[in-house]
């Protein structure tokens, strides 16, 4: 798009207590009328979750079918998707992000503008996916990441004061190494790790990241001379430096034992791991903190938040009229709704949805008190050019490994948004 349309950040309404097996062509029938809704989606996270939904569902709902396949974590569910498709495969529901991704598939998408639960969508979960007045998404939830940390560990090293300041973390890393633990474990391995939440962090952080973009976009302002890029790159390097070994050959799911097992004291996530790590610690004490780029305590002292993905309709779908009742039962009913915060552990995306914090985590609760507080920063990355993700997690993994200089990386970062970007 020749002029993007920017995230606000949400003004969240939360009270004190409050917060917010594979894939067939379209919906079939199946034995005595009885319909299937199949459904692709890319939180694995969620993946059991979504089974237990199912049982659920399927028993209120006799006749249908949830068939429920779930793609991500190691493997690339965008370009999974489009395969899908390409075969012919189509799912009835499956998951994208907002904007660009949005306009890629927006020929496929069924016109959701009347469904009920649209009116209980803040206008920061709307936009990503509007396009001439009509909505085309159901939001899952709102998300936030920056650096997960295991209390007891900080704790056992000294270190008595979240840090703030790139200069407090690489005195956290100093303590935490000394007491025989591995200060980052980074699974700089996974694309989206670097090129998605990674490198939001200098765009998120500009001043105006909005007309930051917008002049990227006319070829008035670089990457390469920028300072907040240089301050980002000061902090992926002190991940290096007092990381785990192989970063680069580190995948999502061996972050996540690594993490949870009390073998490292930091990590890059955010809340939608909460269940992840409850599999495997559920007594884990863990927090998260910012991604620090500078010696600025109060500019740093953010998280990153967004609506990470929309579950949306196929609008050639024999049976979408089944797969908007289905999302009209997770928004609209208490047994939906305690799904998408009490099993889920999601910070709902819908204002009429509230759950007790202790129900979602101690990693949302932590979220949920940066957004109360102000201290939340937009997911930008959603709004670069198609490609342009990936490809900087190509040449960020290329500088990790030693084969490029700092200058040749965002040399490289200003050279791939010229190339992909739409003139």
């Amino acid at each position: 798009m020749s002029s993007k349309k920017r995230m606000l950040l949400p003004a969240l309404a939360l009270a004190v207590t409050a917060a917010l097996s594979g894939c067939t062509q379209g919906g079939s029938a199946g034995e005595a009328g009885s319909k299937t809704i199949n459904i692709y989606q890319g939180k694995v996270e969620i993946s059991d979750q979504l089974q237990e939904m199912k049982q659920v569902y399927e028993k209120s709902h006799p006749g249908v079918t949830l068939n429920i396949q779930s793609v991500g974590g190691g493997t690339d569910y965008a370009a999974s998707l489009k395969s899908r498709f390409s075969a012919g495969a189509q799912p009835d529901i499956f998951t994208i992000s907002g904007f660009q991704e949005r306009d890629l598939w927006l020929e496929y998408l069924e016109d959701l503008s009347d469904q009920p639960w649209v009116a209980h969508m803040d206008q920061v979960s709307k936009d990503p996916m509007s396009a001439e007045g009509k909505l085309y998404g159901f939001p899952l939830n709102y998300e936030g990441y920056g650096f997960l940390y295991n209390k007891d560990i900080f704790k056992e090293a000294g270190v008595t004061e979240i840090p703030k300041t790139l200069s407090e973390l690489e005195d956290a890393a100093k303590k935490i190494k000394d007491a025989g633990y591995t200060p980052f474990v980074n699974a700089y391995a996974e694309w989206w790790v670097l090129g998605n939440h990674n490198v939001n962090v200098p765009f998120a952080r500009q001043d105006d990241p909005e007309a930051f973009m917008t002049k990227l976009d006319e070829g008035s302002a670089d990457i390469v001379n920028n300072k907040i890029f240089d301050g980002w790159l000061d902090l992926l390097d002190l991940t290096l430096k007092y990381g785990n070994a192989n970063p680069l050959t580190t995948d999502y799911n061996t972050q996540m034992s690594t993490f949870a097992n009390g073998e490292a004291a930091m990590t890059q996530q955010g809340n939608w791991v909460q269940p992840t790590l409850d599999g495997i610690n559920p007594d884990l004490n863990v927090g998260m903190m910012p991604m620090p780029i500078s010696d600025d305590a109060q500019a740093n002292d953010k998280l990153f938040v967004g609506v990470p993905t929309y579950w949306v309709i196929n609008k050639d779908s024999p049976v979408k009229e089944e797969a908007k009742e289905l999302l009209d039962w997770m928004a609209g009913t208490p047994e939906g709704q305690q799904f998408l915060t009490e099993k889920f552990q999601f910070i709902p995306a819908f204002n009429h949805i509230k759950t007790n914090t202790e129900e979602i985590g101690p990693l949302g609760s932590d979220l949920i008190a940066y957004i109360q507080d102000g201290k939340a920063l937009n997911w930008y990355f959603q709004q670069l050019p198609i490609g342009t993700p990936q490809d900087y997690a190509n040449q960020m993994q290329s500088y990790i490994a030693g084969r490029d200089t700092r200058e040749q990386l965002l040399n490289n970062l200003q050279a791939s948004y010229d190339n992909l970007k739409v003139r």
